[in-house]
C-alpha cells in the first residue's frame, strides 16, 4: 500500500491516531473500489458514527491531497483512487535509484543484532541448517536496507562433549595429520563411526568425557586436536557461506562465553535466583508456567542457556543493540521463553529487547534427519545438483551464452535460497529434490529471467528522456499495476523487517515479474513514439531496478543475460 502516512496525517480526527487509521487501511480486491480503502465500521465507538457517516465525514479531508484524483464514502469505505500521473511519475526516483529502490534511514542510529546460521565445528552443512542461514541472512541485509547498524554473529557450536568423542575417534580410528588433509565429510565419518561402536564398548564415553574435560583444563594436546576440528570446519563453512553470499561480524561461539559465566552465576546467586536442585543449579520458573531453567549440572558443567545468559550480556555492553534476533528453530521455543525470563528477572538492560525468530523445522520424506546416525541431505550436495541442473537448462535454451558456469552458479544456488524463503518461516518443511529443482513458476529464475529480460529491453531502448514521458502510455490497466507493485515495494521491504519475515520480499518481486511480464507481452517497448518509448522505456528501468533490489536482499544475483 501506498501513501498510507500521507493519508493518515489527514484523517487523524476525533480520538483516531495516525497508528490506528495505518493498521487500517486495506487494498480492495477490485480496482473499482479504489487503489486503497479504509473500512470505517471500528471507529463507530470512538467517533460515535454509523460507519457510513464517518467515511462522509472523512471524505473532504482527503479530497484536497495531490496525488488523489478521486475519493468516494461507498457503505462505510472511504475508497480512494490515485492519480495515475503523478503516481507514474513517481518511478523516475525508482528508476534512477539504480539497485536501491525502497532504501531508508529509518533505522539510522540503532543497531540489530541477529544471531544466525550457529554451525556446529566438526559436522558439515546440511539441509536443516540451510532456513537459520538464509532467514538470518535476508533479514541482514533487510535492516541493513533499512538504515540500521546491523551485526551478524555465527554463534558457533563449539564446546560440549562431541569434541572429546572426535578425539577418541581420532586417536582410534585415524590420525591428526589425516584429520587436517581432509575435509568435514571425513570428521562427520569418524563421529559417525563413535556413535555406532559406542553402542558395544560404552567405555568410550568416559574417554570422551575426559578427553573435553582436558580441553576445559587447557590440555595443549587436547587444544591441539580441538584447533584443527575447527579450522578444517571453518574453511569448509566459509566456501557454502560464500556461495550463499552470507557474511558475519562475529564468529564468537560458545567457547568465547568460558570466562564470562561467572559473573552471570554470582549475580543470579546475589539476587537469589539462584537455587539447589539435586546438586544442579537451576532459576525456578514455576510461576510462569515452565520448568526449571537448569544453569550448572551436578557435575559443575554449564549448558547452553548459560552461555546464552553471557553472551546477551556480551552484545548488549559491545554494541548496546536496539534488538537482539535468533534465528533458531522453534524447538527451541521453550529455551528462549526460559532463558528471556532469567533475563527479566535479573533486570538486564535488554530483557525487552531480544526475541526468538523461530521457524519451522526441515525434514527427510522418509523421516527426520539424524547427523549421528549418518541420516542427512548435505547442502553442498543439493547446490551442487541445482547448479547442475541449471547448467543443463542452459546448454538447451541458450548454448552460446558466455559465461555459463556463474550463471548456472548464480541460477542454481539462487533457486535453493528462494526455495527456503518462499513461505512464511513458521512452515514445516518436507526436503524434496524435485520440488528445489523445480525452476517453473514462483521461483527465483523466474524472476531473474524477468530481470534480464529487463536488460534486454534496456539495451535496446538507449538513453531515457525523462523531459519527454507520456505517462499515460503506463498506466493502463496492466502498466498502472506494475506502476503500483514498483512503489509499494519499500512497504514490502519495511513489513519483512517488522515481521521478520524475508517472505514479504520473496512474494512481491514474484507479484511484479508477472504484472511486468504481462504488460511486456501486451505492450511493445521499443516503439516510434519517443515519449511513448521513454514512457515504456522508464517502467522496464525502474521494474529492472526493484527486481534487482529485491534479488540482493535474499542474497540472489540478477542476471544480465540468462
Amino acid at each position: 500500500m501506498m501513501f498510507e502516512k500521507e493519508l493518515a496525517a489527514v484523517l487523524k480526527n476525533d480520538g483516531l491516531d495516525e497508528e490506528t487509521v495505518i493498521s487500517s487501511f486495506e487494498v480492495p480486491k477490485e480496482a473499482k473500489m479504489g487503489d486503497i480503502c479504509l473500512p470505517c465500521f471500528k471507529f463507530a465507538k470512538v467517533m460515535r458514527m454509523a460507519p457510513p457517516l464517518i467515511a462522509a465525514k472523512l471524505l473532504p479531508l482527503v479530497e484536497g491531497l495531490d496525488f488523489v484524483e478521486k475519493v468516494e464514502a461507498v457503505n462505510g469505505y472511504l475508497n480512494i483512487f490515485f492519480s495515475k500521473d503523478i503516481i507514474a511519475k513517481k518511478l523516475i526516483s525508482a528508476a534512477i535509484d539504480q539497485p536501491c529502490v525502497g532504501k531508508s534511514e529509518e533505522g539510522k542510529g540503532k543497531t540489530i543484532c541477529i544471531d544466525y546460521s550457529s554451525v556446529n565445528i566438526a559436522k558439515p552443512f546440511h539441509i536443516g541448517h540451510l532456513s537459520t542461514t538464509v532467514i538470518g541472512g535476508a533479514l541482514y541485509k533487510i535492516f541493513e536496507h533499512l538504515g540500521y547498524n546491523v551485526v551478524g554473529i555465527n554463534h558457533l557450536g563449539d564446546w560440549g562433549t562431541q569434541f572429546g568423542k572426535l578425539i577418541v575417534a581420532t586417536e582410534k580410528w585415524s590420525t591428526l595429520d589425516e584429520v587436517r588433509n581432509n575435509d568435514e565429510y571425513f570428521l562427520n565419518k569418524l563421529y559417525v563411526r563413535y556413535h555406532k561402536e559406542v553402542e558395544t564398548d560404552p567405555s568410550l564415553d568416559d574417554m570422551a568425557r575426559a578427553w573435553f574435560k582436558r580441553i576445559e583444563d587447557g590440555d595443549e594436546i587436547a587444544i591441539g586436536y580441538f584447533n584443527v576440528f575447527k579450522e578444517v570446519t571453518m574453511k569448509a563453512v566459509a566456501k557454502i557461506y560464500d556461495r550463499l553470499k552470507i557474511k558475519f561480524d562475529s564468529y564468537n561461539g560458545e567457547s568465547f562465553y568460558n570466562d564470562k559465566m561467572q559473573p552471570r552465576l554470582d549475580e543470579l546467586d546475589a539476587k537469589g535466583l539462584l537455587v539447589e536442585s539435586e546438586g544442579a543449579k537451576v532459576v525456578n520458573l514455576d510461576e510462569w508456567g515452565m520448568p526449571p531453567c537448569l544453569l550448572v549440572k551436578a557435575d559443575g558443567a554449564t549448558l547452553y542457556a548459560t552461555r546464552d545468559i553471557a553472551a546477551a550480556y556480551y552484545r548488549k555492553e559491545a554494541y548496546d543493540f536496539y534488538k537482539c534476533l535468533y534465528v533458531v528453530a522453534y524447538q527451541q521455543n521453550l529455551h528462549f521463553k526460559q532463558v528471556f525470563k532469567v533475563l527479566e528477572l535479573m533486570d538486564f538492560a535488554g530483557k525487552d529487547d531480544v526475541e526468538h525468530i523461530n521457524f519451522g523445522m526441515v525434514s527427510m520424506e522418509e523421516g527426520s534427519m539424524s547427523t549421528r546416525e549418518g541420516r542427512v541431505i548435505w547442502l553442498k550436495d543439493v547446490l551442487d545438483k541445482a547448479v547442475e541442473k541449471a547448467r543443463q537448462i542452459i546448454e538447451q535454451k541458450n548454448p552460446g551464452i558466455a559465461d555459463k558456469d556463474r550463471i548456472a552458479e548464480s541460477v542454481g544456488v539462487g533457486a535453493v535460497i528462494f526455495s527456503a524463503l518462499w513461505n512464511n518461516r513458521i512452515k514445516d518443511i518436507v526436503f524434496s529434490y524435485d520440488k528445489v529443482l523445480n525452476f517453473d513458476g514462483e521461483t527465483s529464475p523466474y524472476v531473474q529471467y524477468t530481470y534480464a529480460r529487463c536488460a534486454s529491453a534496456l539495451r535496446k531502448g538507449g538513453e531515457i528522456d525523462f523531459d519527454n514521458i507520456d505517462y499515460s502510455s503506463i498506466t493502463t490497466d496492466e502498466g498502472y499495476e506494475v506502476v503500483k507493485s514498483i512503489l509499494s515495494f519499500k512497504d514490502s521491504v519495511q513489513q519483512a523487517a517488522k515481521f521478520r519475515e524475508p517472505c514479504y520480499v520473496t512474494r512481491h518481486i514474484v507479484d511484479l515479474a508477472e504484472k511486468f511480464n504481462k504488460f511486456y507481452i501486451g505492450h511493445r517497448i521499443i516503439v516510434d513514439e519517443d515519449e511513448v518509448r521513454n514512457a515504456r522505456l522508464l517502467l522496464t528501468k525502474a521494474t529492472s531496478n526493484t527486481l534487482k533490489t529485491g534479488l540482493s536482499l535474499l542474497g540472489i544475483d540478477a542476471l544480465e543475460e540468462m
